[in-house]
């Protein structure tokens, strides 16, 4: 018999699809740099995907498990929380960014693609990666 899930372990989960849309993210990146459009265009729809699974596992997790308060004190405080602040504010403006910047791409709108890429790719690293910093401050540190 199969033991059920605990939704507590979706912070893992979490951080883990935000370390695997990092890694499409830079391999996506590279790809198209190395002039390979076929495989940038399949890393960077795989990266919008977990994106989009993140988005979901992470809203299930705040909507059903109780939230995990910061205990650090000293000089790390305010720092997790200036992480903190700014991964959820570029987290909020990366999602219209990243639908634009897929939806050009898509209609092989490649001048304003590549405009917003060059505007949503940082953003979407930085809170990729700020996502498992956030995680590991909070829950392993």
């Amino acid at each position: 018999m199969l033991a059920a899930f605990d939704l507590h372990n979706l912070a893992d989960v979490n951080a883990a699809l935000n370390a695997l849309a990092f890694v499409l993210i830079v391999a996506g990146l590279a790809a198209i740099h190395r002039g390979h459009e076929t495989l940038h265009k399949r890393l960077m729809l795989a990266a919008t995907g977990v994106s989009a699974l993140f988005l979901v596992s992470y809203l299930t997790y705040h909507l059903t498990c109780e939230s995990v308060k910061f205990t650090g004190e000293g000089w790390i405080r305010p720092v997790y929380f200036v992480v903190l602040i700014s991964h959820i504010v570029l987290a909020a403006v990366q999602v219209p960014l990243i639908l634009m910047t897929v939806w050009t791409g898509l209609r092989d709108g490649r001048p304003k693609h590549r405009r917003l890429a060059k505007i949503t790719a940082p953003i979407w690293l930085y809170v990729s990666v700020t996502g498992v910093v956030v995680y590991w401050m909070l829950y392993r540190m």
